[in-house]
């Protein structure tokens, strides 16, 4: 989803200091023309139809995702749909001031809606916390590395951004990777950047406009290009996005059988961290919309911790289906989502009791003043 100002979290499970760095580059899967892997067993008969969007890192995303269930239903047929959204679509104006909420996945949603897909396949970060009536997130896939990560230009490979000289010029799409950016390092300029990954990093590459630019290192991770990562950033430069790095399936809610299906794919970890951050977000932005101010000068920052490690209990019954900001997770302990969604709650009210409304506020304004 497009971010408002600059909400960001830093979570993860005290055994594993946050997503670990998953797996590699994802392999795409066998395909005909069709997008079919040549069977014909799915629901009614027919492929099971799953959505996402034309972008190459889209692909490699929901290729993982089939091949996954593929390994789990071998006996079943999966056919890839792929389509453009709005936020593909508009590519000169930053993704604050177009001020759709849904920008990469109303098409898909509708799509959903019509029937005329069984599945799509997000990033989970785009996915806002409240989704439409009658769609739920059926399955949030193991994290891939959540750290934001910096691309240099050739002309600066083996800097890091503390480095780069006095008013280098840095590029991102995200309001939230600014704002924090700027707090820590105040001689860097930012500006924006839009595009797939590829347009961004040829704009990187054979143009002087950007010193390096800002990207998300799941991303470059899962699309093979890993060793451009010139930086991580940790938490203490730039906390990352919610729900970034996570892959998140969304499905007709009362679609017992493809919710079912999908479920499987639930990780534990990466669920009870993602209801966190999104309940935090949600919590947030349904009063204001995020922690810095724009130019970085102002901030708040809190931590606050709770235990998750519930045993799994039989819950069956009407309660199977609840959603936790989006999120059905038949699988993962009750009493642990719960635990989890106050935690972002409980986080987001702190930083409210101190201020965060106020920045908040003022970090709009002068977005829309611009």
């Amino acid at each position: 989803m497009a971010e408002p100002a600059a909400a960001a979290v830093g979570l993860g499970r005290a055994e594993s200091g946050g997503g670990g760095d998953g797996g590699g580059t994802a392999p795409v899967l066998p395909q005909g023309e069709n997008g079919m892997d040549g069977r014909a067993i799915g629901v009614d008969g027919r492929a099971i139809r799953v959505g996402t969007r034309r972008s190459q890192l889209a692909r490699i995303q929901t290729d993982s995702v089939v091949m996954m269930l593929r390994e789990l239903y071998p006996d079943l047929c999966f056919e890839i749909v792929a389509m453009s959204t709005t936020g593909d679509k508009i590519l000169d104006t930053a993704l604050s001031k177009i001020g759709e909420k849904s920008l990469f996945t109303k098409e898909l949603e509708n799509a959903l809606e019509r029937n005329e897909v069984d599945l799509v396949v997000h990033s989970l970060k785009d996915l806002p916390t409240c989704l439409p009536p009658g769609f739920t997130i059926g399955a949030v896939c193991k994290r891939e590395n959540p750290l934001d990560a910096v691309v240099f230009h050739p002309k600066n490979c083996g800097k890091t951004l503390s480095l780069l000289p006095e008013k280098s010029v840095i590029g991102t799409s995200s309001l939230r990777r600014a704002a924090q950016l700027k707090k820590k390092f105040p001689h860097l300029e930012f500006k924006d950047i839009r595009g797939n990954l590829n347009t961004r990093l040829k704009k990187l590459d054979e143009k002087e406009d950007f010193s390096a630019i800002i990207l998300a290192a799941a991303g470059l991770k899962r699309m093979g290009w890993e060793n451009r990562i010139g930086q991580l950033l940790g938490p203490e430069d730039c906390l990352y996005a919610v729900g970034q790095g996570a892959l998140a399936v969304e499905v007709r809610a009362k679609d017992q059988e493809i919710l079912n299906m999908v479920s499987a794919l639930h990780d534990a970890d990466t669920v009870l961290c993602c209801i966190a951050e999104r309940a935090f977000m949600k919590r947030l932005l349904y009063l204001t919309g995020a922690v810095y101010s724009l130019d970085g000068s102002d901030s708040l920052k809190e931590t606050m911790q709770t235990g998750v490690n519930y045993p799994c209990l039989n819950e069956d019954g009407p309660n199977d289906d609840v959603q936790r900001v989006g999120i059905t997770a038949k699988n993962v302990p009750g009493q642990a989502q719960e635990a989890a969604e106050n935690l972002g709650v409980e986080l987001a009210s702190l930083l409210l009791s101190k201020g965060a409304k106020h920045i908040l506020s003022v970090a709009r304004q002068l977005n829309d003043a611009h």
